[in-house]
């Protein structure tokens, strides 16, 4: 009897096995085949759609960038857009400044002198003689070194950095040096001539830098790529005032250094980089005197001659 139960046991044991097995198996076999269909799927979206996914990635990291770029040089485009806002919608003002630039005469399209000061003719009546008098247009001169672009409305202090640093031949000292003058104006470069001499007057300022940047001038050169031949430019420099009119405008790249060198001519170089809030180009504006404290150089040359 016992025997006969035990066998039973066995017998019931080794069936249940078996269908546990199957089960086992069967399951096995399908989760291998929603592998395989999964795989194939994964395969065919791959074939089908990876160009797409990865041009989608590219664009969008180049949105990112372009945003980045744009917050990291928003004061300066700020000023760019709203300058060719006002050309496209024919608001621009004319800068009060454009009055410092005029010099005491002029030429005509004849070529015929033009001087701006008129004679006033008085009334015969003392009484009226005094009231007719008109209030003096005194031109202050600024206590420090100043350069002046009317047709951007600047009107920013000039640096000048030690030329220790360029006779030692330390670059990295020297940029570190004009890097911080920077904060407080443009730089005149050392090693250039100064206004009034004979020579090249080189001065450099930002076009735009970092937001975080303590300095108050980053970008005031942001419109510099405004200016036009025949624009004038006014210094002053001790106690003297310098303007200059524009010749030349071009772009070269930074290992350029002829716009350094001395020339036979007094004239002044202004560099900044561009595109604005890049570091690949250098713009360049050469501009030659035609002033000296409000008195033409052609019209001191003609006194000289006469005399």
């Amino acid at each position: 009897m016992l025997d006969k139960e035990n066998s039973n046991k066995k017998k019931y044991f080794r069936i249940h096995i078996d269908e546990h097995d199957d089960t086992h198996e069967n399951k096995k076999t399908e989760s291998s085949e929603k592998t395989i269909e999964k795989t194939e799927i994964v395969e065919k979206r791959t074939i089908k759609e990876v160009f797409q996914d990865g041009l989608r990635q590219i664009i969008a990291s180049l949105i990112i960038l372009v945003i980045g770029f744009f917050l990291l040089n928003y004061s300066a485009y700020i000023k760019i857009f709203e300058s060719k806002w006002n050309k496209f919608t024919g608001n621009e003002e004319i800068s009060p400044l454009t009055e410092i630039a005029k010099i005491d005469s002029d030429n005509d399209d004849n070529g015929n002198l033009v001087y701006t000061q008129e004679v006033l003719e008085l009334e015969t009546k003392t009484s009226e003689k005094i009231l007719q008098i008109p209030e003096l247009d005194l031109e202050l001169t600024p206590s420090d070194n100043r350069i002046i672009i009317p047709r951007i409305n600047q009107n920013i202090p000039i640096i000048r950095v030690s030329s220790e640093s360029l006779i030692a031949r330390d670059w990295e000292t020297l940029e570190d040096e004009m890097q911080e003058a920077l904060q407080d104006g443009v730089v005149h470069y050392p090693g250039t001539s100064l206004p009034g001499q004979t020579g090249n007057t080189v001065i450099t300022g930002h076009s735009s830098y970092f937001p975080w940047d303590s300095g108050r001038f980053k970008d005031v050169f942001a419109l510099l790529h405004d200016l036009v031949q025949g624009d004038r430019i006014v210094i002053y420099y001790g106690q003297d005032k310098y303007i200059y009119e524009i010749k030349n405008i071009e772009v070269v790249l930074p290992e350029d250094i002829e716009v350094l060198k001395q020339s036979p001519n007094e004239k002044l170089t202004l560099i900044t980089c561009t595109p604005v809030g890049t570091n690949l180009k250098r713009l360049i504006i050469s501009a030659e005197p035609i002033a000296i404290n409000g008195q033409s150089l052609e019209d001191q040359e003609n006194k000289i001659k006469r005399s």
